[in-house]
């Protein structure tokens, strides 16, 4: 059934496609996440985003 659906879909975008600021868009919010992924795997991340590992607060059970 979800065949079905996405042929619809197909359909109405080739009947109305998206305008060119719609799809500039897109490409630049895609352009962004890339560029950001890209800083972050070169830089890496700040300290203060680093996970510490495991919490050396111990909590006790209520007797």
């Amino acid at each position: 059934m979800s065949q079905l659906r996405w042929l619809l879909r197909a359909k109405r975008w080739a009947q109305n496609p998206p305008s060119k600021s719609r799809v500039k868009f897109v490409f630049a919010i895609i352009a962004v996440c890339v560029a950001l992924y890209g800083v972050e795997k070169l830089v890496g991340l700040p300290d203060w985003m680093q996970v510490n590992g495991a919490s050396k607060i111990k909590v006790r059970p209520v007797p």
